[in-house]
């Protein structure tokens, strides 16, 4: 059964809607089935601010039925009607932004001007760049390839694809799986992290509101090894796109393989900070501490490993941590708050235990501790910077999801580049130089599937998303997502009844 929570109507307005239930299936809000409830945990606080029934196995097959009813129809349509549907979507996520950033903040802690500047329309821009971009699924121009036969390309949707959504971004990871997905015309059943499900549901509520057919967007809440493998699993599902470990990413593919249906996967981070001695000095201690905290860094893309070049590393160290003392911690609506906490006690303790363990190689410069008085029933821990970790350390290979910087010199160029590499993942990066020359090669010789020059962290919707090697495949936002969520299939036509007998004859000879 659901029970109210104790968040306020001015923290969480949509409440009351949402009361009806954490599952979104045929176009409705509904409650799950296992008869077992899931607490939505307000981390700075630790109030349950909203409980709801799980989904289980049932309303997965519901969802997917839903998916698969709705995709015939939504197939049908023009990439125009697409378009206007999605522009509609767009204009009701504007009308509603403070609602959806305060549910974003209330469920992942994130200071509320992060959500309004960063999340929300962030998730607005997806939308309009989508609507957009559903005009120009493009196949390929009809040539004369073979003769007397003409051949061309069609780009088709694949299906019903099954999304499953982190709980760092939980709206933004919705809307990166959901909108190129229906915007190439397939429908999907997305299931979010059970820790934080509220802007999911939301947004499926509103793509129904601007017209979006029932059935093409669906949300179920459940575990991910019940409602997240089953979904995997299903033999109706036709794609499934993941966001998370690399771990559980590897257990993704494995069931994906069980049904050969196409995965795609945006899995873990370390992204290194690559600060050359000639780099502006100020603007890097600036870019460091803004790429390591952002989201309290529990980002894939958070810079997790600065190395700098040894004439600025000692500047470096002392000047970062100096900035990382002056950051904000507080309650997430509060007005300046820079920091909120983590998404939960464990993954602080998770944190905690990572920086208390370094103690015993490595240098903690600055934080290492939760704070104590007001916020201690909060999941908060103190901006924390580790000098002097060995590359092979856990601290430097480990991806910590926490708002902690590991700093580590370098002398050579060649000796930074290499060090940037040396982890298994490859998602993100950024280098720090005045010399478009040493900048260049680093773009080019950085293993990650983005390469900021002179900042870190900024994404736009026009520009893919997608790692190298264990972070993952396959791209999110940009039009390149389209390859994802389409298939190709070669047409090809006889232009003569005379080429046809000719083939004929070359097949089977004369008769």
């Amino acid at each position: 059964m659901h029970k109210a929570g104790t968040a306020t109507p001015d923290r969480f307005p949509a409440q009351e809607r949402l009361a009806a239930g954490a599952q979104y299936i045929g176009g409705r809000l509904t409650k799950g089935t296992t008869g077992r409830t899931h607490a939505v945990v307000d981390p700075a606080t630790g109030d349950e601010v909203y409980t709801f029934e799980l989904a289980g196995t049932d309303d997965v097959d519901a969802a997917v039925a839903a998916a698969r009813a709705a995709f015939p129809g939504w197939a049908a349509t023009t990439p125009g009607e697409r378009s206007e549907a999605l522009h509609r979507f767009a204009a009701v996520l504007a009308d509603r932004a403070e609602e959806f950033a305060r549910a974003e903040s209330l469920q992942c802690g994130k200071p509320l001007k992060l959500t309004r500047e960063f999340d929300v329309p962030g998730t607005i821009d997806n939308t309009a760049f989508f609507a957009g971009a559903a005009r120009h699924l493009q196949g390929q121009s009809a040539g004369e390839y073979s003769g007397d036969h003409t051949s061309y390309v069609r780009r088709e949707p694949i299906g019903v694809v099954g999304s499953i959504a982190p709980w760092n971004y939980p709206l933004q990871m919705a809307a990166w799986k959901i909108l190129p997905a229906v915007a190439a015309g397939n429908t999907i059943v997305l299931k979010p992290a059970e820790l934080t499900p509220l802007t999911s549901l939301l947004f499926a509520e509103a793509a129904t509101a601007a017209g979006i057919p029932d059935g093409v967007i669906n949300i179920v809440t459940g575990t991910g090894k019940e409602a997240g493998e089953h979904l995997v699993g299903h033999p109706d599902v036709a794609m499934t796109s993941f966001t998370g470990s690399t771990a559980v990413g590897k257990r993704v593919a494995e069931i994906a393989t069980a049904t050969v249906k196409r995965i795609h996967l945006e899995l873990g981070g370390k992204a290194p900070f690559l600060v050359f001695d000639d780099a502006d000095l100020e603007a890097a201690v600036n870019g460091a501490v803004a790429g390591a905290l952002i989201n309290t860094g529990q980002d894939c893309t958070a810079a997790t490993r600065a190395y700098v070049q040894r004439p600025l590393y000692e500047e470096f160290v002392a000047r970062t941590a100096a900035l990382m003392e002056t950051v904000r911690l507080g309650d997430p609506f509060a007005h300046g708050t820079d920091l909120g906490p983590l998404i939960s006690h464990v993954q602080r303790d998770r944190v905690a235990g990572f920086v208390e363990r370094a103690r015993a190689y490595a240098r903690v410069v600055t934080g290492g501790e939760a704070p104590q008085g007001e916020l201690e029933k909060g999941a908060y821990y103190r901006p924390t910077l580790v000098a002097d970790a060995p590359q092979d350390s856990e601290i430097v290979q480990s991806e910590l999801f926490g708002p902690v910087l590991v700093v580590l010199p370098f002398d050579s160029d060649d000796e930074g580049i290499r060090l940037a590499n040396d982890t298994p993942y490859g998602l993100a990066a950024s280098a720090w130089s005045r010399d478009v020359y040493r900048a260049n090669r680093a773009t080019r010789e950085i293993k990650a599937g983005c390469v900021w020059v002179n900042d870190h962290i900024p994404i736009i919707s026009e520009m893919p998303h997608g790692g190298y090697k264990a972070s993952g495949f396959g791209k999110d936002m940009s039009a390149y997502s389209f390859e994802e969520y389409t298939q190709i299939k070669h047409v090809m036509f006889d232009n003569t009844a005379v080429a046809r007998k000719d083939w004929h004859r070359t097949i089977f000879g004369d008769r």
